[in-house]
């Protein structure tokens, strides 16, 4: 799948670019523009990307014009910093609208929303092949295998097999790995849920989605709930699961 982003901050169309290949690495950023004459220099003068990830704010006006300017018949996904155009954006080809900061989590949700119309779309061989991929991965419930996790300016990839537990602070979410390294990771904790294969991690509460080995132990915990011991590496914690949750838990162990 070919992509154009059409965004004038560098840094959000790095991250456009960084978002994308964390969801699918076999797709290829054809290209940024970074004004409505770039965009429409493009669409004049080279092959139409299969899906175009778009700002509405551009350094020369509204990237509306784009489409005075050209025939764009491909599907756009809108990021914006605004969210007064969303119903002016949606008279165009329109998939989603994403209010900025770009997640990974709303990106793959428009992506994926691509896809599920893409089986509605049996004339267009790419649209079809995108609908029949979805399909089967639902059909399987194939979950996330790896993620992009950083310390400091540095990136890595951790295997799922390889992850102890997730844990939020605030709006942050921690991953930790079976060594007891701690990494930051651009999801959030209802997103992880939709993830990761529930065979091997449980919600247990607001703060920790845990993985069955990295529990040392279990115990009552007052008020009905549940007290975990968590070992990784030569990292400890412990957790507490919510009342609600406790069933959930003890059906999955």
């Amino acid at each position: 799948m070919n992509v154009l982003i059409i965004e004038d901050e560098q840094a959000a169309a790095e991250r456009l670019v960084y978002l994308l290949r964390q969801y699918d690495p076999t797709i290829t950023v054809a290209g940024v523009a970074e004004s409505i004459e770039d965009a429409v220099n493009w669409f004049k003068t080279k092959a139409l990307p299969d899906v175009v990830l778009m700002d509405i704010h551009l350094a020369d006006g509204y990237s509306f014009e784009i489409f005075n300017q050209v025939v764009l018949n491909r599907p756009v996904i809108f990021t914006t910093a605004y969210d007064n155009y969303a119903m002016e954006a949606f008279k165009y080809f329109s998939v989603d609208y994403i209010l900025k900061p770009v997640t990974s989590e709303a990106l793959a949700q428009a992506m994926n929303k691509l896809a599920q119309m893409a089986i509605s779309l049996p004339s267009n061989q790419l649209y079809r092949r995108m609908g029949q991929t979805f399909a089967q991965q639902v059909e399987a419930k194939k979950y996330k295998e790896r993620f992009l996790a950083k310390i400091g300016q540095r990136i890595y990839f951790v295997q799922a097999a390889e992850i102890a537990w997730f844990e939020a602070d605030n709006k942050l979410v921690h991953l930790v790995d079976k060594q007891g390294n701690k990494y930051l990771v651009d999801f959030t904790m209802e997103g992880l849920e939709q993830l990761l294969n529930p065979d091997d991690f449980v919600r247990i509460s607001r703060k920790y989605i845990i993985h069955h080995d990295a529990v040392e132990h279990m115990k009552p915990y007052m008020g009905s709930r549940m007290q975990i011991s968590l070992c990784a590496g030569n990292r400890k914690d412990t957790a507490i699961v919510s009342r609600e949750r406790v069933l959930q838990l003890k059906e999955w162990a």
